[in-house]
């Protein structure tokens, strides 16, 4: 039986995670789990799956629900986030929140020494070289959440380092994919969230449409999997059947395939090195999808793609201005203060205005974090 944390429970990924934990109560129990203010599901996430720990993102909503289920102690903010990372009880810990603020609770369960199960970009991309220090010194498992990033680590397995050429990710192209930057001037935020492909939250959607959120896996791939930008590629993928390849340099090339699920990534990070059964998961049949597309990037077109190898390419303290600036310009998007294409406007002006710091510590990183989303708000 393995004991679970798991912060961010009620967004995209960690309702997908307790749907797998609900298929298999004999292999997993939710200890504890944090979430930000969906008070009513997080009422009933505590009704059925009895956890020990929650965690909510104020006082109140954590009072609220204390007198209503007394057995089950109660925390709230960014303590209650860590308290949630390092509860004694769970040897797992499923990093799903949004955003930077799911940086130094990973941080702090890795020195606990638990498995992290990773699914927020942020964690590795604004602070990459500490948590994969910290995960080394610690003998500590990072497991991918992300579909690509799964992909290439079950690719992997039984390889060897030393034989890799390139790490492949697909990219579906989100939901302008077909659209020119001309078209892209007027696009409005329900448009954006119209994912052909993928049921996500908002802002990864978002991301997603400008492929932000495949530059964010860049980086990711680029610590997870010990490799330098020149050797990771991206492909544009309309269907999302292959979720991303390794090629070796015997010119073999191993992907990992599967329909649009991400209880499936999800369930082989909670099971590694085993699989389970994943009955509620549509079966892959090749002959019914008859054809797969590709086509190669186009870096102008997808600019806040090339921002990101740009970014990752600098190091430092550039990735970290990279994602806070996407978070700010994203969030602004998404309440209509600015048009789709300024995104990347502000990204970009973030980027040039910073004086990287080389291998930051977590305070500097924090700081600079605070400052480029001042900074980004202010240019709106």
């Amino acid at each position: 039986m393995k004991h679970i944390s798991l912060m961010g429970a009620t967004g995209s990924i960690g309702t997908q995670t307790l749907d797998v934990i609900k298929q298999h109560p004999e292999e997993f129990r939710l200890a504890a789990f944090s979430v930000g203010k969906n008070i009513e599901l997080a009422r009933k996430i505590i009704a059925e799956f009895q956890p020990e720990l929650v965690s909510l993102a104020e006082k109140n909503s954590a009072d609220m629900l204390k007198a209503e289920f007394p057995g089950i102690t109660f925390t709230y903010g960014q303590h209650g986030l860590t308290e949630v990372a390092v509860y004694h009880r769970s040897t797992v810990v499923v990093n799903a929140v949004l955003g930077s603020v799911g940086l130094e609770p990973t941080l702090q369960a890795i020195e606990e020494k638990k498995t992290i199960a990773i699914a927020n970009k942020e964690t590795l991309v604004t602070a990459g070289h500490l948590v994969m220090e910290a995960a080394k010194s610690n003998g500590v498992s990072l497991l991918p959440v992300d579909s690509e990033h799964s992909a290439i680590f079950q690719a992997l397995q039984g390889e060897r380092e030393k034989n890799i050429e390139r790490l492949i990710i697909t990219a579906s192209g989100g939901s302008f994919r077909n659209k020119s930057r001309d078209e892209l001037k007027n696009v409005s935020v329900t448009e954006a969230l119209n994912h052909p492909n993928w049921a996500m939250g908002a802002k990864i959607t978002i991301d997603s449409a400008s492929m932000m959120n495949k530059g964010l896996e860049v980086i990711e791939a680029h610590w997870l999997f010990s490799l330098p930008y020149e050797k990771i590629d991206v492909l544009l993928h309309d269907e999302s059947i292959i979720h991303s390849m390794v090629e070796f340099h015997d010119s073999s090339v191993i992907a990992q395939l599967g329909t649009p699920d991400m209880r499936v990534p999800i369930q082989y990070a909670l099971t590694y090195p085993d699989r389970l059964p994943l009955h509620s998961s549509n079966r892959l049949n090749l002959a019914e999808i008859g054809k797969l597309h590709f086509k190669e990037m186009d870096f102008e077109r997808f600019h806040c793609l090339k921002l990101a190898y740009e970014a990752g390419k600098v190091g430092g303290t550039m990735p970290t201005v990279l994602n806070a600036a996407n978070e700010a310009a994203v969030a602004a998007f998404l309440e209509d203060k600015i048009s789709f294409l300024q995104i990347e406007d502000l990204i970009e002006s973030a980027l040039e205005k910073h004086n990287p710091i080389y291998h930051p510590n977590l305070a500097e990183i924090q700081e600079i974090d605070a400052e480029t989303r001042g900074l980004v708000n202010s240019l709106l």
